[in-house]
């Protein structure tokens, strides 16, 4: 005999919150949800738990096959490579083997330590192609020999990826090749309507590593002709300086942005490749080589990786695609 259940109290379409236009951004954090764990559990040693951040896991080698993710909804599925418009594709994605545990490092950015250049790859979303219908960014960080160390994902409502296209606040995650989330990026959203060199109008990105455990800042500030960003700690200390060219939509060269220490010496840089005028036409894709010395520290590495995804939203996302072509 069926147990009774409890009566289901009356719902009324007039309670229900209006759905989100263009003059109502949504709150910041993203609406991201996580949903219930996958089914296989990640070993619990290795790292230690840093601060409130999510416990420790060992790293990971090599994986014998494609790996799987994890989505909210915790069915796993097979990794498909994205689509990039290059000449030379290479035949099947490889993965960087995962380097040994270093004490006081973030889990899953160890990578880092055995690096001075990254490669950042935007892939191509055939709907938005086709449609212009702007669909989540997704990335593929890979070493200098095309191993694949990181997938970056972004996670964004419809309404606010078509409504305010690169201006949209976003949340970005950065997955290893077990699916992992190993580090966090989020941008608020900043009206730039207002006058443009008041502070609230200038753009900033929080990077989290563990996600959940502030790792720094990237701030814009006001420049006469440059782009200006400062890039700090986790207690918002200034430790170092990225400037931009005049125009950051130059027209068959790269784009160079430096990253200098306070007292004005070249760390690092970050140059979005050009891609070319036939590429340049058919699809809106972005290429990044992201250079640093290799004894510089993990903290400060994430962080100019980091400053790459901002430099992309802020200066190369137009949508629709006519817009690329004004500016």
């Amino acid at each position: 005999m069926q147990a009774p259940t409890a009566p289901t109290a009356p719902t009324d379409d007039m309670e229900k919150p209006p759905h989100p236009g263009p003059e109502d951004p949504p709150s910041y954090p993203s609406h991201y949800q996580p949903g219930p764990p996958g089914p296989v559990g990640y070993p619990t040693t290795g790292y230690p738990v840093f601060g409130p951040g999510p416990a420790g896991y060992a790293a990971p080698y090599q994986p014998g096959g494609m790996p799987m993710y994890y989505p909210s909804g915790g069915q796993p599925i097979m990794y498909q490579p994205g689509f990039n418009m290059n000449l030379n594709p290479p035949p099947q994605i490889s993965w960087m083997p995962g380097p040994p545990p270093l004490p006081n490092c973030p889990p899953g950015l160890e990578y880092l330590s055995q690096l001075d250049k990254v490669m950042v790859h935007q892939q191509v979303n055939i709907l938005e192609m086709m449609t212009h219908f702007e669909t989540n960014n997704r990335y593929e960080v890979k070493n200098s020999t095309g191993q694949m160390i990181y997938m970056v994902i972004e996670d964004t409502d419809d309404v606010t990826r078509n409504a305010y296209h690169s201006l949209r606040p976003f949340v970005l995650r950065v997955t290893d090749c077990m699916g992992r989330e190993i580090m966090r990026m989020q941008r608020p959203f900043r009206c730039t309507c207002c006058c443009f060199c008041c502070s609230c109008a200038m753009q900033e990105l929080e990077v989290q590593s563990p996600p959940g455990v502030s790792l720094g800042y990237i701030r814009q500030h006001w420049g006469c002709c440059k782009a200006n960003f400062s890039i700090e700690n986790e207690k918002k200390e200034h430790v170092m300086n990225m400037n931009g060219p005049c125009s950051p939509c130059a027209c068959g060269s790269d784009v160079v942005y430096r990253v200098k220490s306070l007292d004005g010496t070249d760390i690092g840089s970050i140059s979005r490749q050009w891609p070319g005028c036939l590429q340049e036409s058919v699809a809106e894709v972005d290429n990044f080589e992201i250079s640093f010395p290799l004894d510089l520290s993990i903290t400060m590495k994430a962080m100019i990786f980091a400053a790459c995804f901002l430099i992309d939203f802020m200066f190369f996302e137009y949508t629709p695609r006519n817009d690329r072509h004004r500016h």
